[in-house]
């Protein structure tokens, strides 16, 4: 049974559908797409242009101004570094059989195994992030107690919350991704569960568990950690850093020595921080 009427842009769009509703560190409340346009290939680039600060003078009447300053710029490259396929075949007995249909089955999985794959990939950015004192490293980890002690993870969300005020990040949009066990801690913490509406006290789609100390806090099970022991938390505003994917190819096709059909499809992506002071992260241990 071959597949009829198969049209590769209407598959594609389904699959970037799938990523944009389950996507943690991906998401739009997580980091930016604003440098994503047309995208040809791995190794292509994106570069990101920044102007320097410009100098506030006196001025005093009858009195000549300083000549016009030279605007100093910068230049940041985004690559797309990053190239990850699927390739899979239905039997055609498996379709005759199927309920529900496998080829439905297989396109959803292969969304969620890119989700998880670009998750992870965003996730391993955090060493981009501004260096801030008291929030823990891979030496020490912080462990976040249960109680009012100062030492909470509310407590430190605030600590991180009072670091990004001090680089003048914005306060509207602000997130922090949490791992399962640190959620169950924030919901033992009434600051947390008794804040707002009663939507802050409900899990929502995207890994949103609520809001606490200006952050939108997610949960998300690929939270960097070593050996499940060191906890990389990040906190920040989704104008840190910038994503940048497509997905170029989805075909269909009929192996030349199976009764199957088969899909395989390219996706090509690449990640930067561009503000480290919007960014930050703390190390976190369950004991």
């Amino acid at each position: 049974m071959a597949i009829s009427n198969f049209i590769p842009s209407v598959w594609s769009g389904r699959i970037l559908a799938a990523l944009d509703k389950s996507l943690v560190y991906g998401s739009d409340m997580v980091i930016n797409r604003d440098y994503e346009g047309e995208i040809s290939n791995v190794g292509d680039s994106v570069r990101i242009n920044s102007i320097g600060d410009v100098t506030i003078s006196d001025y005093s009447r009858d009195t000549d101004i300083n000549s016009p300053q030279a605007l100093a710029d910068a230049q940041q490259v985004l690559v797309i570094d990053q190239a990850k396929y699927f390739n899979f075949a239905v039997d055609d007995v498996d379709q005759l059989q199927q309920n529900p249909k496998v080829m439905e089955e297989a396109i959803r999985r292969s969304a969620y195994g890119l989700r998880n794959t670009i998750d992870q990939f965003i996730a391993a950015l955090y060493s981009g992030a501004a260096a801030v004192t008291g929030l823990g490293d891979d030496t020490t980890a912080l462990v976040p107690s249960t109680n009012t002690d100062g030492t909470t993870m509310y407590d430190y969300l605030v600590n991180m919350g009072i670091a990004l005020d001090e680089a003048n990040v914005p306060s509207d949009g602000r997130f922090a991704i949490l791992p399962p066990w640190l959620k169950g801690r924030m919901l033992k913490d009434a600051r947390f569960v008794g804040y707002g509406t009663p939507e802050n006290r409900n899990s929502l789609l995207n890994g949103l568990l609520g809001e606490a100390a200006g952050f939108n806090i997610m949960i998300s099970n690929n939270v960097p950690n070593t050996s499940g022991a060191k906890y990389k938390v990040i906190a920040g505003h989704p104008m840190a850093w910038t994503f940048v994917q497509q997905i170029l190819k989805t075909e269909a096709f009929r192996p030349e020595r199976r009764f199957s059909d088969a899909v395989k499809g390219l996706s090509v992506y690449g990640a930067k921080v561009i503000r480290p002071e919007a960014l930050v992260v703390g190390t976190f241990s369950k004991t």
